[in-house]
Formats: C-alpha cells, sequence, structure tokens
C-alpha cells in the first residue's frame, strides 16, 4: 500500500518504539478515540496531525444526545469536560449545592423552520433541559476549536504531535506492527502548543496552510493497530483502497449541495431588519427558510429543495444551501458567488426581502463549501485492512444538514474503544485474527445504523411530517447507551 512521496526526505531512523495505538488525526473524534483508551489503561498511544499548529479553526458543533451520551461513555470526564466549555451548558447547569442559589429558568429558546410565508412548521428546542428531559441527555452548541482544545488538555503533551502528515502505510505480518511513514516541515515551530491561544485571540492563519514549499523529513512510527480518523478526504482511506475493489470510492463524492454563505452583513437598513426579524426570527436565534408547505403532515419531497439559514447576530449574516452543480463553484470569485446565490434564491421563489438580505452581502465576505459524502455502505468490510480502521469521517463522512458528523463519530470512538478495551484485555495485541475480528464487528455494528444516518441527511425524510420527526428522534436519539457500547462484544 503506497502513496507516491514528492518531498525528498531524510529517513528517521529512531522508530524502535511500538506503540499499541496510533491514531491519525487530531479532529474530536480522533481525540475522543486517544482520551476513550487512556481512560481504559492503554496509555501507549499517540495522535498524529498533519496541522503545523493548532488554531482557531472550524465552526459551530452541535452536539445532540446521541453524541453526547456517547461521549460520556467514551469518558466521563470528557463528557463534563466539554459541556462546560459549550456556548450553552453555562445558561442551563444548576447547583447541586442547596446553600448556592440556582439560576431562574430562561425563556425557550428554539430553532425555527419556516416556509415563504415566515409560517412555522416545525421547531427545535435549543434548551438543554428541553432534550434532558425528553431523551436522557441535553444537546450543546461548541466551537470546532473549543471542542478540540478541550479533548486535547486531557491527553499528556507527547501524546499529540502536530506537523505529521500521513503519506504511506505498511502492514508488516511477519512483524506483528504496522508502519507509518509521515512528513514533517522542518521549519515549523519547535513548540506547537504555544499556538494553543484562548477564545479571545485572533489568529486567522488557515489551521493546514502550505503556502510555501518547506524543507522537510520522513519520520516512521509502528503501532500494532492504526486508526484512521482523518476526515472525509482521509489519506489512510485512499491508502487502504488503492489496488483494491473499493479504489473508485478511495476519494468522497459530491453531494450535489454546496453553502455559500456570509456571515455578517454589517449595513442593514433599520425597516429590512425589522422587517427580518418580525416576520422569520421571531425571537429564534437561527431560522431556516425553504419551500415548506405550512401543513407539517403533508408528505414532500425537500430533499433537493434549496434551504437558506438565517443566523440573528448583530450583524445578521446566511448560510444557503443550494443545489448546485460542483463546477459552478470552482475560481469564482465572491461576486460571482453573489450573483450565483440570487438567481438561485429567484429560480426557487423565495421572498424579496430575503434576497435583499443577500444582496447587501459584501463580496469579499461571501465563502462557499462543497459538500462531500462517502458513503457508509460501498462493499462488506471496508472499514478496515489488518490491523488498520476507519472512523468518523474517513468511513462515513457526509453533509452537515442533520448536525452528526461529530455526534455520529463519537459514537464510532464509543464502540471502537471498547473493541480495543476487549483486545487489551486478553492480550491480543499480536493475534491478527481477533483484531480482524473486532473491527469487523465494528463495521457490522455501526455501518446499518450509518446507513439509517446518511439516508437521513440526503433525503431530510424527518422533516416530511411530526411522525417522521418523532420516530427519527426515538430512533437517534434515546437509545440506552450502555446497552450500546456492551452490543459488539456480545
Amino acid at each position: 500500500m503506497n502513496i507516491a512521496q514528492s518531498e525528498s526526505t531524510a529517513q528517521d531512523t529512531a522508530i524502535n518504539k511500538i506503540y499499541d495505538v496510533v491514531i491519525v488525526g487530531a479532529g474530536p473524534v480522533g481525540l475522543a478515540t486517544a482520551v476513550g483508551l487512556r481512560k481504559r489503561g492503554i496509555n501507549n498511544i499517540l495522535v498524529l496531525d498533519q496541522t503545523s499548529a493548532f488554531r482557531q479553526v472550524g465552526q459551530i458543533v452541535d452536539l445532540l444526545p446521541n453524541g453526547l451520551k456517547a461521549l460520556r461513555y467514551v469518558d466521563p470526564e470528557a463528557y463534563e469536560a466539554v459541556r462546560e466549555a459549550s456556548l450553552t451548558f453555562g445558561d442551563f447547569q444548576q447547583s447541586n449545592n442547596e446553600k448556592t442559589p440556582k439560576k431562574p429558568p430562561l425563556a425557550s429558546l428554539e430553532w425555527a423552520i419556516k416556509n415563504f410565508e415566515g409560517q412555522k412548521v416545525q421547531s427545535i428546542s435549543l434548551d438543554f433541559g428541553v432534550w434532558l428531559q425528553k431523551y436522557g441527555e441535553g444537546r450543546v452548541s461548541i466551537s470546532w476549536y473549543t471542542l478540540q482544545t478541550t479533548l486535547r488538555q486531557l491527553l499528556l503533551e507527547e501524546q499529540v504531535k502536530p506537523n505529521h502528515r500521513c503519506i504511506n502505510v505498511v502492514d508488516e505480518p511477519d512483524y506483528g506492527y504496522v508502519q507509518l511513514d509521515c512528513v514533517c516541515n522542518t521549519s515549523s515551530e519547535s513548540n506547537p502548543y504555544e499556538h494553543w491561544v484562548g477564545p479571545n485571540n485572533h489568529e486567522t492563519q488557515p489551521q493546514n496552510s502550505n503556502s510555501d514549499p518547506q524543507p522537510s523529513v520522513t519520520k516512521s512510527f509502528r503501532a500494532k493497530l492504526i486508526v484512521a480518523a482523518d476526515g472525509i478526504n482521509s489519506t489512510l482511506r485512499r491508502i487502504l483502497y488503492a489496488g483494491s475493489s473499493n479504489q473508485a470510492f478511495a476519494v468522497p463524492e459530491y453531494s450535489g449541495f454546496a453553502a455559500i454563505y456570509c456571515t455578517e452583513i454589517p449595513d442593514i437598513p433599520d425597516e429590512l431588519r425589522s422587517h427580518l426579524e418580525e416576520k422569520f426570527f421571531a425571537g429564534s436565534p437561527i431560522v431556516t427558510v425553504s419551500n415548506y408547505e405550512h401543513t407539517r403532515d403533508t408528505e414532500r419531497d425537500v430533499s433537493e429543495s434549496l434551504r437558506m439559514l438565517l443566523i440573528a447576530r448583530p450583524s445578521m449574516g446566511y448560510v444557503g444551501h443550494l443545489p448546485i452543480p460542483l463546477d459552478s463553484l470552482q475560481g469564482k470569485s465572491g461576486s460571482d458567488l453573489l450573483d450565483l446565490t440570487l438567481q438561485e434564491l429567484d429560480k426557487a421563489g423565495f421572498p424579496d426581502e430575503l434576497k435583499e438580505l443577500v444582496q447587501l452581502s459584501p463580496p469579499e465576505k461571501i465563502q462557499q463549501r462543497p459538500y462531500y459524502i462517502h458513503r457508509a455502505r460501498i462493499s462488506e468490510n471496508a472499514w478496515s485492512a489488518g490491523r488498520i480502521v476507519l472512523v468518523g469521517d474517513a468511513a462515513h463522512g457526509m453533509p452537515p444538514f442533520m448536525a452528526q458528523g461529530a455526534n455520529q463519530g463519537f459514537e464510532d470512538a464509543m464502540v471502537l474503544t471498547t473493541l480495543i478495551a476487549d483486545i487489551a484485555k486478553e492480550n491480543n495485541w499480536d493475534n491478527k485474527q481477533a483484531i480482524v475480528s473486532a473491527f469487523e464487528r465494528y463495521e457490522r455494528f455501526r455501518r446499518p445504523f450509518m446507513e439509517y444516518i446518511q439516508q437521513a441527511t440526503l433525503t431530510l425524510f424527518p422533516h416530511s411530517s411530526n411522525q417522521a420527526w418523532e420516530e427519527y428522534s426515538q430512533k437517534v436519539y434515546s437509545r440506552n447507551f450502555d446497552e450500546v457500547a456492551a452490543t459488539p462484544n456480545s
């Protein structure tokens, strides 16, 4: 299994150490997996990431009951740390100390889903307590960077190494380990953790910026197991699938949707602002607008509809989810993207006031993001090969329409740490068949549920009726996760 190495490098010969587990990818899912392994006494681990340093990147992540339940099973300390660091926990937490006055209950906030006339067809509570009462766990919002930082701080500094870009993996069956080769830029900061800036720091350099070629070396690592948590464009997946029947699926496919967005429109006339607040926001901090019928229990197809998220900030913003060809985005300026958005809004019959809002977008602030998918089911045993296993978006990446990316990744981490802990307990690190069987159980258990989640994401069938939403919510949010986590080993 090889990827061509483009850099001229010097081989690091200090590779005698063999880790129990090396995790590729220091995003929330990779870090949660590492935290869960450490919680279970597996400390001989390493997390590698291609970023040169940890900086503030990413947007807001919604952690829903299933993701929080999974994280709590992975490590209760991680669960509490994430709740404390979230954007909403401080508003809803209540003191257990009888001497400390409890905060008065807040008015319930909601994410409203409305049609073009401003009529509400559905609402989703943003109140932690409402979700807790209904599903046995709440929901929180947290920035991707804060989530990453919170989980990273539960690991030892030497257990997380940035500036390591995976380029090759070789399974050494005769020696009982996998060798992982990484490229490291020699000019990167000697102390990458100095970039662990606080929430008020406005560092804007992209996390994976490689604008100029840098001198580099190759470093190699050995591990009994490799966990690929390196995202939807996973390098390890490309390596695993190269030359196999799955080679056509080595890279993700375009979902058919892309986001064009402007999260800050500074100069909105008072009359337009007041009209938008009255007709669409009506007290909700975020609203989805699409061509929904007013009667919620009427079946309808919304899977190919343009949807617009309105964000209530001091300066209003929006995110448009547009069903457009991928090539319509490539090489386009902010002005081009603005024109494209207005054309699509007009084609879909959006009301004039929303087109007026978009028209006010400063072209330099408009951004775009294509949405990709790596389908959960492409063939049997597609999530692992020998001692290497895929998790999170590397195994089943998808658009964010149902907010399940990180949540399903945490479910992967919960199941996988349970299985790896069993390998450690039985001292099966050198038992290749036991490892293969464990990874096959992981995939057999997780894949059917991921197929369901991807179907919901691509077709939006939970939004077709109140009954469909309730059935989806019960199936996704109300499970007993002690039973879920125990199932793969049963």
